[in-house]
């Protein structure tokens, strides 16, 4: 882990890659730039209290079109000099020249930032909206992986999805893409969110076929509120699965039980993934610890496999 609060270089600090070789499981949590003051205390007191728990990464967000890059640029920055934490930093290509994006990975380097997830991103206002390229920028999220190689000994991790894109034409067209992206030198990927476990072995099965072996790192995030539901559907453009909606349904006139049937469900998925040999799980916290941190406590209880 890094040191200290002194600035620190970029070959003191451990890469993703390296964690995960080492073996064991790797747990990780993702946090979003806050929008206001309020927000970034809240995020401060979550990083805070989950650094206690000695993670092997953390992860933070961009906003839709590179909207908060500065933020997000400003909390990797802070997280690497004044925690212990080793920290992921969102990289986005919308609305980037690759000079821009050059600058970006240089302003990383210097803050001793080695790990980088690249994804290609939203377009800003409507994420739904047609993805259009900056005219001096990078067309695919395999492009912004060759870059960043180029520029550095960077480790980069891609996006895997057990659903499919919501830009993919097929199950199979997605699977190309994937596979590309780790070609290009893709160290480790991270999936979208998903709530069944089969959604994920089917993912890594077709990826496998395929000759595929980078490390997949399956996403969590446990559903605390009936409004989450909604809310999954949008961030991860894949159908909630209607099984388990129907078991939310059921309590969701009690809070309380619609939280413990999401602590419950989210330890029984992670616990099924890392049985099946999913390298470790990543929680998407929404800058709050408490569900994340349950579900954590409760895997960390169940003996790692030989």
């Amino acid at each position: 882990m890094a040191l200290g609060r002194s600035p620190i270089r970029p070959e003191r600090v451990p890469t993703v890659r390296d964690l995960l070789a080492a073996g064991g499981r790797s747990f990780s949590f993702e946090f979003m730039p806050p929008k206001n003051d309020e927000g970034e205390r809240q995020l401060w007191r979550a990083i805070r209290e989950l650094e206690s728990l000695r993670p092997t990464f953390v992860s933070v967000t961009y906003g839709a079109g590179g909207t908060t890059r500065d933020r997000t640029v400003d909390i990797v920055e802070r997280i690497a000099h004044d925690t212990t934490l080793t920290p992921v930093a969102h990289f986005t290509a919308v609305n980037h020249s690759i000079r821009e994006l050059r600058h970006l990975v240089g302003r990383f380097a210097d803050a001793g930032v080695r790990n980088m997830l690249a994804v290609r991103g939203d377009p800003p206002g409507d994420p739904t909206a047609e993805w259009v390229q900056h005219p001096e920028g990078v067309l695919y999220a395999e492009d912004l992986v060759r870059l960043i190689r180029q520029v550095g000994d960077f480790c980069v991790g891609v996006a895997a999805f057990p659903y499919k894109h919501p830009r993919s034409p097929s199950i199979e067209s997605d699977t190309d893409y994937f596979v590309r992206k780790c070609e290009a030198g893709a160290d480790y990927a991270i999936t979208q969110m998903f709530f069944e476990a089969e959604d994920y072995l089917k993912l890594r099965d077709r990826v496998a076929a395929r000759g595929g072996q980078t490390p997949i790192i399956p996403c969590v995030m446990p559903v605390t509120r009936m409004g989450t539901i909604a809310r999954s559907e949008q961030l991860s453009g894949a159908p909630f699965p209607p099984a388990l909606a129907a078991r939310f349904e059921a309590v969701k006139d009690d809070p309380a039980a619609v939280r413990r049937l999401g602590i419950e469900h989210g330890v029984a998925m992670c616990q099924r993934l890392l049985d099946e040999g999913a390298p470790g799980i990543h929680f998407i916290t929404f800058n709050h610890s408490s569900a994340s941190r349950e579900v954590f406590q409760r895997l960390e209880r169940v003996p790692q496999s030989a």
